[in-house]
């Protein structure tokens, strides 16, 4: 079991001074699955994140990342990671093609230079100086680096920070061909829709605590919970909360003519089960 899994947490603690920001954490990633972290600002996830990465020191518990304790790091093992950072600051008078191609020079076997920044949608902006890229660009830029050394397992903290629809498009056709190479990917993000479409599971951290972890189909019960049926009734709206809409739906049908007016059939939503379970942790907060 040990061999399939990319990551493995027990009992993750780390405080700053009175505050606990990470509280006994348990947390298992397996190897090629993309896997989101999900919370609310201040929940924990960069601070554990962090020391996935061996950026951070832990106070308690025990901690493996591809078979190494992250508190002590090797150059073999960050050779084995890859970390989309939150942006370069020393290098802003390089230009795209520049600095990936300096930060290829720094692996044994990188990717293809010219297909990284082609995949990161960057082709247009390769002799661009990256302080003359927008924020959604250098994004971009800290997205290829950090695949650019073809790693075992990705780190990305909210990668799509500044993208527009189309490029966040294109980013999870990256993600979905990692997956399809074998990588591991551990990612945070605020954007729901993006975890639903790319993580095989998911999992929810709030108050320093991991609160549920699941595939994002059965998060918070949703796969079971209750339909809702909503149409349009003599100008008035109808709403039905059911576990058989079919029946509902085949009722409204038997006793209206012709298209039932307004007719919608839900479930809760992913963002519905997440804002659910956090909401007692953001309770008066703004």
């Amino acid at each position: 079991m040990q061999q399939e899994l990319a990551i493995t947490v027990r009992g993750l603690s780390r405080s700053y001074g009175d505050f606990k920001a990470v509280d006994g954490v348990d947390l298992d990633v397996r190897r090629g699955e993309i896997f989101a972290l999900l919370g609310p600002n201040g929940a924990g996830k960069t601070t554990t994140v962090e020391i996935l990465e061996g950026y951070r020191h832990r106070d308690a518990g025990t901690v493996s990342v591809l078979g190494h304790d992250p508190a002590q790091p090797t150059r073999a093992w960050r050779s084995r990671i890859g970390i989309v950072l939150q942006g370069n600051g020393d290098l802003l008078q390089l230009t795209v093609n520049e600095i990936v191609r300096h930060f290829a020079t720094f692996y044994a076997s990188p990717r293809d230079v010219d297909e990284v920044i082609d995949v990161c949608g960057l082709e247009e902006k390769r002799t661009t100086r990256i302080i003359n890229l927008s924020g959604g660009q250098r994004r971009r830029v800290d997205v290829a680096l950090g695949i650019l050394g073809r790693p075992e397992l990705v780190f990305m903290d909210e990668p799509t920070t500044g993208f527009d629809p189309e490029a966040r498009r294109q980013f999870w056709d990256l993600i979905d061909s990692l997956r399809t190479e074998g990588t591991t990917v551990l990612l945070t993000t605020h954007y729901l829709d993006e975890a639903e479409h790319l993580a095989d599971r998911v999992a929810v951290i709030a108050g320093g605590h991991i609160l549920e972890v699941a595939t994002p189909k059965t998060l918070g019960g949703r796969a079971d919970a209750a339909a809702r049926v909503s149409w349009l009734e003599d100008g008035a709206p109808k709403t039905v909360d059911t576990d058989e809409p079919t029946r509902v739906v085949t009722e409204l049908a038997a006793r209206t003519t012709g298209e039932i007016s307004g007719l919608t059939v839900t479930r809760p939503s992913l963002e519905d089960s997440y804002l659910s379970m956090i909401r007692p942790f953001t309770q008066g907060s703004e």
